[in-house]
């Protein structure tokens, strides 16, 4: 099988190497340094190239059988219905803003297998969701609580990004739909702050940004959400800047130039998150739910804490985002998953072999989630 991938950045470096012991892979992006760092891996071929242009990305996948798209957030949902109309295979990680089903009715008119959100938040998440919906009698409550970290705190912003600063900065400023009571709700992102102790990692903050996305179309729970974990303290500075107006998108004169205060900001944060090749980093995850099985109330809990591969060089974030693409990957190759059209991961998980094979291909790389399951006590 030829794959092609669309984006060589952290996670999509992580991809590629993980591939290319299986499949021919073809790694494309704009930068000679993230393609320079694939040279010495044997059966992937390097394209330096501008993704920005859908008739560039059509011409660059069209001998591939299958492609990734690890492009940022700004060019993903373009990038998608570019490789969607090329009529090629495709799973995604890219974080952009728009519904993915819009795309569903020409995926499926092409025949186009589309996994979409396959990382580990939207991702894991959504396996988990979908297998818990499709085998209790009934989800009430869904909460994911998950966040990539330095393991060396930093003042001022205890804070490195380790994928795209411009789709961190996204999830901060994005509204964040959540559901209680069976209503689907926008709340500001950052807020409903609370603190969580994760084992082995400490105490973090936890609060509200758009991360079930595709959830509140295919799942029908009364009570779900999703909150970014950080250290203690960092909601306080993002809302500073947001109330300061330096990640507004409104564009300002500045010395006879007209520029969005967002963009400079990013620009500056690029620097100040920048993590660096040897920082290591940490991924705290926990999901739980509530509701019933085979006739009893039960509570639910996955805990996954995964660091830095040192031998490897490879962050946590693009172990557990990029490791859970290619188990996708190998799921398509395999046939497991043949349904064309728009396929969040929660579709999988309602497949309890896509399910399965998943969680089993990341127990593989050391990607372990810690599963818990209780009787709720009655009242």
């Amino acid at each position: 099988m030829k794959i092609t991938v669309l984006g060589a950045g952290r996670v999509g470096h992580a991809i590629v190497r993980d591939l290319a012991g299986e499949f021919s892979v073809t790694a494309v992006d704009a930068s000679s340094a993230a393609l320079a760092r694939l040279a010495a891996l044997g059966n992937v071929t390097t394209v330096a190239a501008d993704l920005g242009d859908s008739t560039k990305v059509k011409a660059l996948i069209a001998g591939a059988d299958l492609v990734v798209g690890a492009v940022p957030g700004f060019m993903g949902f373009a990038t998608l219905a570019a490789v969607i109309d090329a009529g090629k295979d495709v799973v995604d990680i890219s974080f952009f803003p728009e519904d993915p089903f819009r795309l569903d009715g020409e995926a499926r008119r092409r025949g186009v297998r589309a996994i979409v959100d396959c990382g580990v938040a939207p991702g894991c998440s959504n396996l988990f969701a979908g297998r818990l919906g499709a085998s209790w009698d009934r989800l009430d409550r869904f909460v994911c609580l998950v966040g990539g970290l330095p393991v060396v705190r930093n003042w001022p912003w205890e804070y490195k990004a380790p994928f795209s600063p411009i789709d961190v900065i996204e999830e901060y400023t994005r509204p964040a739909r959540i559901v209680t009571g069976g209503v689907h709700v926008t709340v500001a992102p950052l807020s409903d702050v609370e603190l969580v102790d994760v084992p082995g990692v400490g105490t973090l903050e936890a609060f509200n940004t758009d991360g079930l996305r595709t959830l509140l179309r295919t799942m029908q729970v009364p009570f779900m959400v999703e909150k970014t974990m950080r250290y203690p303290g960092h909601a306080e500075k993002i809302r500073l800047l947001k109330d300061s107006g330096l990640l507004s998108e409104e564009t300002v004169v500045v010395g006879g130039a007209s520029v969005r205060p967002r963009d400079v900001t990013a620009q500056a944060l690029i620097a100040a998150w920048h993590l660096g090749d040897d920082e290591q980093d940490v991924t705290a995850m926990i999901v739980t739910a509530e509701g019933v099985r085979s006739g009893r109330p039960v509570r639910w809990r996955a805990d996954l804490v995964d660091r830095y591969d040192a031998v490897g060089k490879v962050t946590s974030m693009a172990r557990t985002t990029g490791y859970t693409c290619t188990a996708a990957v190998r799921l398509m190759a395999q046939g497991l998953w043949n349904e064309p059209g728009i396929a969040p991961p929660e579709l999988l998980g309602r497949e309890l072999a896509c399910h399965d094979f998943i969680l089993a291909d990341l127990a593989r790389h050391n990607v372990v989630f810690h599963q818990t399951e209780e009787a709720i006590p009655s009242r």
